[in-house]
C-alpha cells in the first residue's frame, strides 16, 4: 500500500497530515470568557499530541517504501531475508500500516468544525477560506508526490475536503452511521473481489517480472534528479488506484467520525468520556491487532492472492478499532495530572505536522534516493526503523525550539496565509 501518508497511506498506509488545524494562538481571537481558556488550551494540547503520535506512526510506515523499491510490490528485498528482517516487517504491518492515516483523517474532520468556528468569530466567509486551504493542500500534495514521495495523501484530503464541505451540516449521529457504512461496504467489496478471484482461479504474482520492475525502480531511484522524478511518475498510477479504492473511503469515514466527535465536544470534555476511552482500548486492541495479524500474514506470505484481497477487507474493518485504541491511549496519557512529558514531546511535533510530514519525506529522499546518499535497497529493515525513530526525535526537539520564537511552523504559516488571505505574524511578539 502506500501511506497516507502516508499521511500518506496505502496500499500501504500510512499517511499524511493536512496541516496542524490549530485554531487558536497569537493570530486567533481570544476566548470570549476566561473560564473557557483552560479547556481550550487543554483541547489544543490533546489534539497536537495526537497529531504528533500519528506523525510518528506514518513515518515508520512511509520510510519502508522510501528505503526499498520492493516494499509494496508483493516481494521483499532478497538482500534482507533474515528472521529479524521478517519480524520487523511483520511488526510494521501489524502495528502501523493502514492505521495512522486514520488518526490524521479523524483530526482533519475534527478540526473542520474548529475552522468553521474560527471563521465565524472573525466574521469571515468560511467557504472561500476552506477552498483556498484545499487548493493549497492539493498543490503541496502534487509537488510532494512528484518530487519526494508518490504515496502522498494531501491531494486525497484536498479532494475529499470538497465532499466534507458539502455535507458539513450532517448531524453527528448520521455522520457516524455513514462512516460505519463506508467501512462495512468497503470491507464487503474486498470480500467479493476475493471471492470472484478465487472462483476464477486468477490472481497471483509473476515473481520474475515483479523482481525485474523492482530492480529497475531501485536503479532509477539511485540516479540523478530526473531519474528519481521519472521513477515517481511511473509509480503514481498504481498509487492513485490504491488511494481511490483503499484509502479514500476509509479516510472520508474517519473525516465523518471526527466531525461527529467535534459536534459532541469530545476533546473539550475528555473527562466525561473516560469510561468510553477505556472501552475503546479493551475492544480496539484485541480486535485491531488480530485483524493486523491477518493483514500482515496475507500481505507478506500470500501477495496477489484472493486471501490477500480478503485480508484487505479484514483490515478495513479492524484497523479503525486499533487506530481508535491508540488514540484513546494517547488521550488518556496526556490528560492533566498524568504523563505530561508525553504531551511535551508529542505536542510540538503535532503543532507543526505539515512541516514535519513534508520534512520527513525530504530527509528520507536525501538519504535513500539519488538526491543524496542513494541508500535505497541498501539498509536492512531494523536500521530503517531506527532512522525513523531518530528522525522523529530530532523533529520533536526542533519543533519545540522553533515554537519558542514562532507561532506556527513554516508550512503551517504558508497554509494559514493562503487560507485567510492575510499575512500571519512570523514571530511571537515576545520572542527574543
Amino acid at each position: 500500500m502506500t501511506p497516507a501518508t502516508g499521511g500518506p497511506p496505502p496500499a500501504h498506509p500510512g499517511s499524511a497530515p493536512a496541516g496542524s488545524g490549530r485554531e487558536t494562538g497569537p493570530a486567533a481571537p481570544a476566548p470570549a470568557t476566561a473560564p473557557a481558556a483552560a479547556p481550550d488550551r487543554e483541547r489544543i494540547v490533546r489534539m497536537d499530541a495526537l497529531r504528533g503520535f500519528a506523525l510518528l506512526g506514518i513515518l515508520l510506515v512511509n520510510i519502508t517504501y522510501l528505503a526499498s523499491a520492493y516494499h509494496g510490490t508483493g516481494l521483499e528485498d532478497p538482500g534482507f531475508d533474515s528472521a529479524l528482517d521478517t519480524g520487523v516487517r511483520y511488526a510494521t504491518a501489524i502495528l502501523f500500516e493502514a492505521k495512522f492515516f486514520l488518526l490524521f483523517s479523524f483530526l482533519f474532520g475534527y478540526s473542520f468544525t474548529l475552522q468553521l468556528n474560527s471563521a465565524e468569530r472573525a466574521a469571515a466567509r468560511f467557504t472561500p477560506r476552506f477552498l483556498r486551504r484545499l487548493t493549497a493542500l492539493f498543490v503541496l500534495g502534487v509537488c510532494h508526490a512528484v518530487l519526494l514521495f508518490p504515496g502522498d495523501i494531501l491531494t486525497t484530503y484536498a479532494v475529499l475536503g470538497l465532499i466534507l464541505l458539502a455535507v458539513r451540516r450532517v448531524r453527528p449521529r448520521t455522520a457516524v452511521r455513514i462512516a460505519v457504512a463506508l467501512f462495512v461496504l468497503t470491507a464487503l467489496g474486498y470480500a467479493l473481489l476475493a471471492l470472484a478471484q478465487h472462483l476464477s482461479g486468477g490472481g497471483g504474482l509473476d515473481p520474475a517480472a515483479t523482481a525485474d520492475r523492482a530492480r529497475a525502480a531501485t536503479e532509477a531511484l539511485r540516479g540523478d534528479a530526473g531519474s528519481v522524478i521519472g521513477a515517481h511518475l511511473r509509480q503514481l498510477p498504481d498509487v492513485v488506484f490504491l488511494l481511490v479504492f483503499f484509502q479514500a473511503p476509509a479516510a472520508f469515514a474517519a473525516f465523518l467520525l471526527g466531525l461527529a466527535a467535534s459536534g459532541h465536544g469530545v476533546m473539550e470534555r475528555l473527562a466525561d468520556h473516560e469510561r468510553a476511552l477505556r472501552r475503546i482500548q479493551w475492544t480496539g486492541f484485541p480486535v485491531g491487532l488480530a485483524g493486523g495479524v491477518v493483514y500482515a500474514h496475507a500481505s507478506l506470505e500470500h501477495p496477489g492472492s484472493s486471501y490477500q484481497l480478503l485480508a484487505l477487507g479484514v483490515d478495513v474493518a479492524t484497523a479503525p478499532l486499533l487506530a481508535a485504541a491508540y488514540a484513546a491511549t494517547v488521550l488518556r496519557l496526556v490528560h492533566p495530572g498524568r504523563a505530561r512529558r508525553t504531551a511535551a514531546l508529542l505536542a510540538p511535533a503535532g503543532r507543526m505536522t505539515l512541516t514535519n510530514y513534508l520534512g520527513q519525506s525530504l530527509i528520507c529522499a536525501l538519504l535513500f534516493t539519488g538526491y543524496g546518499a542513494a541508500l535505497v535497497g541498501r539498509v536492512p529493515p531494523l536500521p530503517v526503523a531506527g532512522i525513523a525513530l531518530a528522525l522523529f526525535l530530532c523533529q520533536a526537539l526542533a519543533s519545540r525550539r522553533w515554537l519558542r520564537r514562532h507561532p506556527y511552523g513554516p508550512v503551517e504559516w504558508l497554509l494559514r496565509a493562503v487560507t485567510n488571505a492575510t499575512r500571519p505574524p512570523w514571530r511571537k511578539p515576545d520572542a527574543p
